[in-house]
């Protein structure tokens, strides 16, 4: 399937959709990764704290695809914050996977309590002018992290991948992103162990366009600008994933399953101003 694709503030594109590699590590995962691209998915998303680097470069290598076909990404750990330690982060990284560079990094999360995310920002900067990584962005950061990088390096990320699903539509992330350029993608897009797949209202909107739960959310992402990093171990699921882009959601749709948002629907209630990813 094609995936049509977003354009990044630095110039470079990306699938309007990813396949998500959390907790899929392993032999079982490099095949549950191989099945993903066979149906089509090019867009990565990894992250050194996933412990499963390794797979995912392994599956990219055995899949006989370009490397250049690829949109790989992956992140860095709170522990690799400081400049010398997020280059060599970086290149471990690459190591692990066996790649020359990477489409795009990210700072996992800002840990603004050890206030260190603007040294790593100077570091990522310094992998993009060496060619270690192609685009360079965040995750999790609210909007006065965003507006300290940009005042502080004159850099503004291309991602910041943030939590949004139908329980936290995250309007005041999506719309902050936008205002200043950068492109949101969404980790947890049909919210993780929530039972959003089983709203009503979404179930109708299921039947009225005969698809399941999972397609309406991540229809509801893409049309709002988002893009979903969905992740599944289910070989049907992914491939139902990629099946979105030959249907609407009306505006009025669109609203419904934003107003399901709760104002503590966060997955983890994870604050990013208090969230220590630290390990």
């Amino acid at each position: 399937m094609t995936i049509p694709y977003t354009i990044l503030n630095d110039g470079h594109k990306l699938p309007m959709l990813g396949f998500g590699t959390f907790q899929i590590r392993g032999g079982h995962g490099v095949d549950q990764i191989l099945s993903a691209i066979s149906d089509g998915y090019r867009s990565l998303d990894s992250a050194t704290n996933y412990d499963n680097e390794g797979i995912v470069g392994k599956a990219i290598r055995q899949s006989g695809i370009p490397r250049s076909q690829f949109f790989v990404t992956s992140k860095l750990p709170g522990k690799y914050h400081q400049y010398d330690d997020a280059l060599n982060a970086i290149e471990e990284s690459l190591a692990r996977m066996g790649l020359e560079y990477f489409d795009l990094f990210l700072i996992h999360w800002p840990l603004p309590k050890r206030d260190h995310y603007v040294e790593a920002w100077q570091a990522m900067i310094t992998a993009q002018k060496l060619g270690l990584i192609h685009s360079i962005g965040v995750s999790n950061f609210l909007p006065e992290h965003l507006d300290r990088l940009i005042k502080e390096t004159g850099v503004t990320p291309a991602v910041n991948q943030i939590e949004v699903h139908p329980y936290w539509n995250n309007e005041a992330g999506l719309k902050a992103d936008s205002d200043r350029g950068i492109v949101t993608e969404a980790w947890s897009p049909l919210g993780r162990g929530s039972k959003a797949l089983q709203e009503p209202a979404i179930k109708e909107l299921a039947e009225k366009y005969q698809k399941n739960a999972g397609q309406i959310i991540l229809r509801w992402h893409t049309q709002r600008g988002i893009v979903p990093i969905p992740k599944s171990s289910s070989l049907v699921h992914q491939r139902q994933n990629l099946d979105i882009f030959d249907f609407r959601l009306t505006p009025e749709e669109i609203k419904i399953i934003n107003d399901l948002s709760k104002p503590d629907g966060r997955v983890d209630g994870q604050d990013p101003n208090e969230y220590e990813e630290f390990d």
